[in-house]
């Protein structure tokens, strides 16, 4: 059976209580994103998981980056990883420097902005197999190679949730991107076959299939959320969801609602397309409120 994302439907799957808690109850969220070309994508996804709540904030970006990232999210710590040939993050450096923040933090953010590649799958491959007790989002260019580390996804025990477009996820099993997008439904349940994640397969509409057989559908909130960094926010808001204590389906499944419908209601204002990724998650609190009072 197929449960449709709605406003009423996630009324039946409340957020954890932040009413009374300190900043460290609602968690720390550690995103581990951007890169020398593409710094913003840190500072989207780390702006989103604030929004969604989460107390705290570690920003862990490219050495020669991190000075304008900290001045850009000034809530955030940030980390600066070493740098490697190119400018990428060095992956077995910044693995070093990261494994021992990854036992610290709430929930995990590993991609969005980052190297395809090698470095990037390697790195991934070293914190899903380290000592954090958190769960991981996996977005962008941690999905590369992923389905040849399912193991190690599927030790995590269904924490994790993984973000991929239908490029990302035909790289992913072997398939041709045309199939993926034929059929996203087939493709993410493969997938959960594989990684026993929580598959969130991104386009036009959404469906969001959990280890547990279970499937969520969101419509889409408009054609204006085909923009760059768009991504990278349903990630930030996914990773935020989680360090508050929300269950990795509870938290995708959510995460894909605010995050399409912030996108509606600034169309609603603006027009359909033209609102920018950084403008998202200001809408994501007064939705959160809306959808618990039952004004959404």
């Amino acid at each position: 059976m197929t449960t449709e994302i709605t406003a009423e439907a996630l009324r039946g799957l409340p957020l954890p209580d932040p009413s009374g808690g300190s900043k460290e109850a609602r968690g720390s969220a550690l995103v581990i994103a951007g890169s020398v070309e593409v710094p913003g994508a840190a500072i989207l996804a780390g702006t989103a998981a604030l929004r969604a709540g989460a107390g705290k904030l570690q920003m862990s970006i490219a050495a020669s980056t991190a000075p304008h990232a900290a001045l850009a999210v000034p809530e955030a710590l940030v980390v600066r990883l070493p740098e490697g040939e190119g400018g990428h993050v060095d992956h077995a450096q910044a693995a070093a420097v990261l494994l021992p923040r990854t036992e610290r933090a709430a929930a995990i953010l590993i991609g969005a902005g980052m190297a395809s590649g090698e470095p990037t799958r390697a790195l991934t491959a070293a914190l899903l197999t380290g000592p954090a007790d958190g769960p991981f989002v996996l977005d962008a260019a941690s999905i590369d190679g992923l389905c040849e580390q399912a193991d190690a996804v599927r030790a995590r025990g269904g924490r994790v949730v993984i973000t991929p477009h239908a490029g990302e996820m035909a790289r992913c099993l072997g398939w041709e991107r045309d199939a993926v997008e034929a059929d996203p439904l087939a493709a993410a349940r493969r997938a959960v076959e594989l990684l026993g994640a929580v598959v969130v397969m991104k386009g036009a509409e959404t469906w969001i299939v959990d280890p547990a057989g279970d499937v969520r559908h969101y419509r889409g909130g408009g054609a204006g959320l085909a923009t760059s960094g768009s991504g990278d926010v349903l990630a930030g808001i996914i990773v935020g969801l989680l360090a508050r204590g929300t269950p990795p389906a509870e938290a995708a499944a959510w995460g894909v609602f605010l995050h399409g419908e912030a996108g509606r209601r600034l169309a609603q204002r603006g027009g359909p397309i033209g609102f920018l990724a950084r403008e998202l998650p200001g809408e994501v609190p007064g939705l959160m409120r809306d959808v618990a009072e039952g004004r959404a």
